[in-house]
C-alpha cells in the first residue's frame, strides 16, 4: 500500500487524458466526463492518484460522479477527501450511483439509498439499465441510486 501524501486541485484541460484513462481503468461510467467539473488528487510528483466530479443533469439535478482512485492509493483517504470537497460545494439534493457493495461507504457522508419511485427520470432509466447489465454479466451486485438531502 502506497502512503504518499496528496493535494486536491481543480483539473485543467491537460489533465483530461489522464482522467479518462483512470475512469476507464477502474471501469466506471465513462460518459459525461468534462474536465472543468473535476477535482483531482495529485501526489508530490504531480501524478494523478484520484478524481471526482459534480455532474449536472439539467438545471435541477446534480450528481456526485466519477469518483476514482488509483488502486495503489486506495485506503489512504483519497476518495474521502475528494467526496468531502465536492459535497461542500454541492447543492442539495445530491445524487450518486454506485455498485451495491459501495453503499455503506457513501452512507458515511449521509447518502441514503432511494427506491425507484423517488428517483428522477434520469436515474430510473440508469438504474434499470445498470441492473440489466449487471444481471447479464452475472454479477452479484445491483446498481444503487443514493441521495444526500
Amino acid at each position: 500500500m502506497v502512503t504518499r501524501d496528496f493535494v486536491l486541485r481543480p483539473a485543467t484541460a491537460g489533465d483530461f487524458p489522464n482522467i479518462r484513462h483512470l475512469i476507464r481503468r477502474v471501469q466506471i461510467n465513462p460518459t459525461g466526463l468534462d474536465w472543468r467539473r473535476f477535482v483531482l488528487a495529485v501526489d508530490a510528483a504531480g501524478s494523478l492518484v484520484g478524481c471526482g466530479q459534480l455532474k449536472p443533469h439539467g438545471d435541477e439535478i446534480l450528481e456526485l460522479a466519477s469518483i476514482a482512485v488509483e488502486p495503489a492509493h486506495r485506503h489512504n483517504g483519497v476518495a474521502g477527501s475528494i467526496i468531502e470537497h465536492l459535497i461542500a460545494r454541492a447543492s442539495r439534493p445530491l445524487y450518486l450511483t454506485c455498485r451495491s457493495s459501495l453503499g455503506s461507504f457513501y452512507e458515511n457522508w449521509g447518502f441514503q439509498t432511494i427506491d425507484e419511485a423517488e428517483m428522477p427520470a434520469y436515474f430510473r432509466r440508469l438504474s434499470r439499465l445498470g441492473t440489466l447489465l449487471m444481471n447479464l454479466a452475472r454479477q452479484d451486485e445491483a446498481l444503487l441510486v443514493m441521495v444526500l438531502k
